[in-house]
């Protein structure tokens, strides 16, 4: 029998919970095979079979473990049931046709309902199925059609609730919160850009910028960009405090906000004074694929000297972002939204963002804060200077 433990995952992490149980209690495991995944405070990490063999489950879900506690055990002696052969690299091949049957049967109905939802426009995802293996019936397309607004299966004047216990990353994200809030002197100042260059460059170039290097051109890599011209342009907004000194980078270490299943993670993209736009986008997908895969390592999401989260991706028009500490600023971006502005006299329609800045003025004067702020919105409403940062005409007076 052999016992398979809780690894050590980080040098400070001395607990961590049981997230989720991949294989039953007294199923056949194949070796390297994925078990189950831990929380810890940080990220999340999977717990491979070091054997074949019967699995022993020894911990529940939502439990908490400490570094070196047995979480199952793998009887290796145990008789390969007959049904199960020796697996060589099956399970992916395995996987992926699972993920596209699933994908071919999103959505099954039967004629009279795929009838009906197609001839009254009804989104079928919003439709609760009761029939056998979640096919859609006439009767239930019928019931979302006499209660619209309704969310289906939802029980009438219901009272229930319901308690679930916060995991680990959650209770880290709480803290860290708090202790932002009461440790640092944080205020917020506001500007606005016009996006109107930044959106032309997109539709004019994204087709060529994704042939040439594999990727989308977004909006990252022109705040990222800008962000590392101005963090150089403006040191204190990329230094921190620790103890009674304050620490200055001249790199640009730009952690980004990820939404993951489990909750807000902020992954770094390292160096980002030193990468092309075509960098930027590839460091953003890669990071965000693997925050949403859960897959994060630790060191991917320590160091950061600086902090950008986009909330417009989600809607908001304007927020008042929450430094990332120890850094003592964060930059949020918000949604695009089309509002009459007044150019040369002329009102006009401009696709308008508004920008905040989150800064710890124990650090920061609020003449850098609103100085890095008015730059960014320079940089991004001529992005022609994000090739070295200066305004072309100046650079040629050398002024």
């Amino acid at each position: 029998m052999i016992d398979i433990k809780v690894p050590t995952v980080g040098e400070s992490i001395n607990e961590v919970s049981l997230a989720k149980w991949l294989k039953q209690d007294g199923q056949w495991v194949e070796r390297d095979e994925v078990l189950a995944e831990i929380e810890s405070e940080k990220a999340t990490f999977e717990i491979n079979a070091e054997q074949a063999g019967i699995l022993k489950i020894k911990v529940k879900e939502g439990d908490t473990l400490a570094i070196g506690d047995i979480v199952c055990s793998i009887d290796e002696k145990a008789k390969r049931p007959e049904n199960i052969a020796p697996v060589e690299k099956k399970e992916k091949s395995s996987t992926a046709s699972k993920v596209e049957a699933s994908t071919k049967t999103e959505v099954k109905a039967t004629p009279v309902a795929a009838a009906i939802i197609a001839d009254k426009k009804v989104d079928a995802k919003g439709i609760a199925a009761s029939g056998s293996g979640g096919k859609i019936l006439k009767q239930d397309v019928l019931e979302a059609l006499s209660n619209p607004g309704r969310k289906p299966g939802v029980e009438l004047f219901s009272r229930n609730e319901r308690k679930e216990k916060m995991t680990q990353l959650r209770k880290t994200v709480s803290k860290r919160l708090v202790e932002a809030k009461n440790t640092t002197a944080m205020l917020t100042t506001f500007n606005e850009v016009d996006m109107s260059f930044v959106m032309d460059i997109r539709a004019q170039y994204k087709d060529k910028f994704k042939e040439k290097h594999g990727v989308n051109l977004g909006f990252m890599s022109f705040f990222t960009k800008a962000a590392a011209y101005a963090l150089q342009e403006f040191p204190a907004v990329n230094a921190y405090i620790s103890n009674e000194e304050l620490v200055y980078h001249d790199y640009c270490d730009i952690s980004i906000a990820v939404s993951a299943p489990k909750g807000l993670v902020v992954p770094v993209i390292r160096n980002a004074e030193s990468l092309s736009m075509a960098d930027i986008e590839k460091k953003v997908v890669e990071l965000a694929t693997k925050a949403r895969d859960n897959k994060l390592t630790l060191e991917e999401m320590q160091g950061g000297t600086f902090t950008i989260t986009n909330g417009g991706v989600f809607g908001s028009l304007l927020s008042t972002p929450i430094i990332n500490i120890p850094q003592s600023a964060i930059l949020g971006m918000h949604k695009i939204e089309e509002r009459p502005i007044v150019i040369k006299g002329q009102i006009v329609a401009r696709p308008m963002m508004y920008l905040a800045l989150s800064y710890d003025h124990r650090i920061i004067d609020g003449r850098e804060s609103v100085g890095f702020l008015v730059r960014i919105k320079e940089l991004l409403e001529n992005p022609q200077q994000l090739l070295f940062g200066k305004d072309p005409v100046k650079s040629l007076l050398e002024l």
